[in-house]
């Protein structure tokens, strides 16, 4: 759901109020005024009669008792040494408060506001069928489309990451003398998430946000948290990874390493489930032998054939959208458009897998076809040649010269695919699901358009999609605001309430985090920053969408904006800052003498 479009329905409410009649606090004997930067009504008593007076908002509206400027217009002159009044002009008339009932009205005001105001239906703007943008792409420059095949084209069901699970963790114990012990492990389907980072000497899975720092309550070791003091002790008293330690351009640092794509989870979990084993069990162990066998043992089920033999011998069970796929392909070939495939997989898992979702003439589609493409190096290599494969897969001797239509070629490297298609720039659109070896080269060095497949975007937007997680989100930013705002009042009473609201914040966190994934929280964010994963797919990625199918919803001259997020200096002319009151200089008046 936009969240904007909540913080924009806020602020016109409170717009709307300053032409009615100002709801009461519930805090006692305190005349409420709603937390808003727009209008503001005063209720004064003379004579027993009630009156309204309106007031425009300043930069001084959050002190008690309603003090601004001198320059702001004035109410009636008040008697001076009135208890507990200043002697300078006003623009209330109201009682004075103690500053606890003063706060506490403030964040009753702020907690209704978010909790009536939210408007219906608010939760169902978000739809997981979207294509988002990071850049502005338009559909009609682009005639030429580009894919990945696995996760991209075919798109498998988790039924395959127990598979690839099970079956390195046998190679672990018969391969590699691993303790029978482990066996018992079985795999734990929500344990991780895509995009975390693992320190390879500690042993430590974490998540990390995009300026390098650990989240704290994310870190693991094997399938336990380490309290939030050890990981300030392990790395030195602080949660900042350093850049020279941290992963390299493709994720691999040399001391820690990010885990990018969706083949990952299963190898992540591994990891998890053998230092749990060794820790439990009070072994000795090398941390950093123990991830460089866990890496091999996964890539064994991939290099011996295994993954695809699963796949190839029951298609319904672990490719998911096969029609769908068959669909974008139609479409695109009847509106003209060139198509071309490069994958890392072996010929006869594509065709059996192509043939399966499209049908045998499925080649016909493609002008190009690339296996075993050894990505990310086919991008970057200039060296391997093109080499031509026969309809039985077996390697030609012939030079190439040309890429033709209806033949599939073997390895290359993208210089060449150049040279002899002379596809170049934002003609070319590709698709592919892994950030670093699919895209990064191909939008940095080449300038080609690039779409990221990211599968998580469907359950996460379910949970995006709930009532409890709008209202929890929305009220988390505006107590954060109004915290950010009153933070000036360092009395011994108002320091308690800002520890409970502080408390509550940290509760508000945790849930929005939970809701996603009990261990790590949401692919796409820490507590207030976006993840490193995220960062990489706002750098590497023009547009992201939960599946190929997701072209489906959209014509083929269509223009994706990406949409105006404000730069934080900005932020106080956005709507959703608005409604929270997130006032960025508090001391703006005491400044003033500096300019």
């Amino acid at each position: 759901m936009s969240f904007k479009a909540v913080g924009a329905a806020v602020t016109r409410a409170l717009w709307t109020r300053g032409h009615g009649t100002p709801p009461l606090a519930r805090a006692p004997k305190v005349y409420s005024r709603l937390s808003t930067t727009c209008r503001v009504y005063t209720v004064r008593k003379q004579g027993g009669e009630t009156t309204q007076e309106e007031q425009s908002c300043s930069s001084d509206s959050d002190r008690p008792n309603g003090d601004v400027p001198s320059s702001s217009k004035k109410g009636p002159k008040e008697p001076v040494g009135a208890p507990g009044v200043k002697t300078r002009s006003f623009t209330s008339t109201a009682a004075p408060v103690d500053q606890t009932s003063y706060m506490w009205a403030r964040y009753n005001d702020t907690k209704r506001l978010v909790h009536d105001l939210i408007p219906p239906g608010a939760c169902n703007l978000l739809n997981s069928s979207t294509i988002y943008a990071n850049n502005e792409v338009d559909l009609a420059e682009v005639d030429i489309y580009g894919f990945d095949y696995d996760y991209t084209l075919a798109m498998y069901s988790s039924a395959l990451n127990i598979m690839i699970y099970n079956k390195a963790k046998s190679f672990l114990i018969e391969h590699f003398k691993y303790p029978k012990g482990i066996h018992k492990y079985d795999y734990i389907p929500n344990f991780t998430v895509r995009g975390l980072h693992y320190d390879i000497q500690k042993g430590l899975l974490m998540k990390i946000d995009a300026f390098h720092y650990i989240q704290p309550g994310t870190v693991y070791r094997g399938l336990s948290p380490v309290p939030d003091e050890e990981v300030l002790q392990l790395y030195g008293g602080t949660y900042h990874i350093p850049l020279e330690q941290d992963s390299g351009f493709y994720g691999k640092g040399p001391k820690v390493k990010q885990f990018m794509d969706v083949f990952s989870i299963p190898e992540m979990t591994l990891l998890a489930a053998a230092n749990d084993f060794f820790i439990a069990n009070g072994i000795e162990y090398d941390p950093v032998h123990l991830f460089k066998d866990v890496s091999e043992a996964i890539g064994m089920v991939h290099l011996q054939g295994y993954m695809y033999k699963w796949i190839m011998e029951d298609f319904d069970k672990y490719i998911l959208r096969g029609e769908e796929t068959d669909a974008v392909l139609h479409r695109l070939v009847s509106h003209g458009k060139k198509l071309f495939l490069i994958t890392n997989s072996p010929f006869s898992f594509v065709d059996k897998g192509m043939t399966h979702m499209v049908g045998k003439g499925w080649r016909d589609f493609f002008d190009v076809v690339i296996v075993q493409a050894d990505k990310p190096h086919f991008f970057t290599d200039c060296i391997k040649p093109f080499r031509r494969l026969d309809d039985n897969g077996d390697l030609q001797w012939e030079k190439i010269n040309s890429l033709d239509k209806g033949q599939i070629y073997k390895q290359g490297n993208l210089f060449e695919f150049l040279r002899l298609t002379g596809w170049r720039g934002s003609r070319v659109l590709y698709f592919g699901d892994h950030l670093y070896s699919d895209l990064a080269d191909l939008m940095l060095r080449h300038g080609w358009r690039t779409a990221a497949i990211v599968p998580e975007l469907e359950p996460e937007t379910k949970v995006v999609c709930t009532d409890r997680y709008a209202v929890s989100l929305t009220w988390l930013q505006a107590l954060t605001g109004l915290m950010e705002r009153l933070q000036s009042h360092r009395d011994p009473e108002s320091k308690l309430v800002f520890e409970e609201w502080q408390k509550e914040r940290e509760e508000l966190r945790v849930m929005t985090k939970n809701v996603f994934n009990p261990q790590f929280g949401s692919i796409f964010r820490t507590c207030h920053n976006p993840t490193y994963f995220s960062r990489r797919l706002s750098r590497f990625s023009d547009v992201y969408m939960a599946s190929l199918s997701c072209l489906l919803n959209y014509d083929l001259e269509y223009t994706f904006y990406p949409r105006r997020t404000p730069l934080q200096h900005e932020s106080p002319l956005w709507m959703d800052q608005l409604c929270t009151g997130c006032m960025k200089t508090p001391y703006l008046e005491e400044m003033s003498h500096i300019r």
